[in-house]
């Protein structure tokens, strides 16, 4: 990506979708796309973390699932669809903090089947009911996960993946940690932005003012923009857990939040 090409896209966008070439995470991000995903009504926010393959049907211990995702509220649980059988949940330490943990879970016979609990980032100023482009925040609800894409060549994951140079990003964070890599494996998350296609499809539904390009990235060791980061190596993990077939979707926000 030439300088010219950055420099457009730290103007116009965030972490994958405040403009072209930035993602609303505030980071600069190559041509780039906020797709007209809308808050899914439905669209959970937890799945295993782990890449080990629990078919979403097996049988599992009663009591080491448990029948409903912990920390979800009636009004959160209403907004995850019914055929939602992964869900990756993240849990935000608190309304205006940047840290959060992660966790992706299975849907078994017996209950939801946790993975791994990870660390994550979110927004410099934590989360929001009402994301505009540019705030800082990351936007608290439930979205479906459709899409997928990376600089890196697919890790095989059954997302549909894009490989392209425009995941291309330079520069530094808030805490003057270099950005290059954040978007070496990313999965778009469905807030206002086009499902079904790269993550870089800029196309905004509820309009530009409304922000979008939320994706989740490779954590680059400080808050982002909007989006949620994980590490390398758990961003690999879940792009080799998430399935299509199992309607994933993310279950995002602070704790107090989500219990509503």
């Amino acid at each position: 990506m030439s300088a010219t090409v950055l420099a457009l896209s730290i103007t116009l966008a965030g972490c994958g979708g405040i403009g072209a070439g930035t993602a609303d995470d505030g980071e600069p991000a190559a041509v780039g796309a906020g797709d007209a995903s809308v808050p899914a009504s439905g669209a959970p926010g937890t799945t295993q973390a782990m890449p080990r393959p629990t078919a979403p049907d097996t049988e599992a211990s009663a009591e080491s699932v448990p029948a409903r995702l912990p920390g979800l509220g009636p009004r959160t649980l209403a907004e995850i669809p019914g055929n939602a059988r992964q869900v990756v949940l993240v849990t935000g330490r608190g309304k205006n903090s940047p840290t959060s943990r992660v966790v992706l879970y299975n849907r078994t016979r017996a209950g939801w089947e946790p993975g791994e609990t990870w660390p994550a980032h979110n927004a410099l100023k934590g989360w929001t009911d009402n994301h505009v482009a540019g705030d800082l925040h990351s936007p608290i609800g439930v979205f479906t996960l459709t899409d997928a894409g990376g600089l890196l060549k697919d890790p095989g994951t059954k997302l549909p993946y894009d490989q392209s140079h425009g995941f291309t990003i330079g520069g530094k964070g808030f805490d003057g940690e270099p950005l290059k890599g954040s978007f070496d494996y990313v999965v778009a998350i469905n807030y206002n932005r086009k499902t079904g296609t790269t993550p870089l499809d800029w196309t905004r539904p509820l309009g530009n003012d409304k922000g979008g390009g939320i994706w989740l990235h490779v954590d680059h060791g400080g808050p982002t923009h909007g989006c949620v980061s994980l590490t390398k190596k758990h961003m690999k993990e879940l792009l080799l857990t998430l399935d299509p077939d199992q309607h994933p979707v993310i279950v995002m926000g602070d704790a107090e939040s989500l219990k509503r």
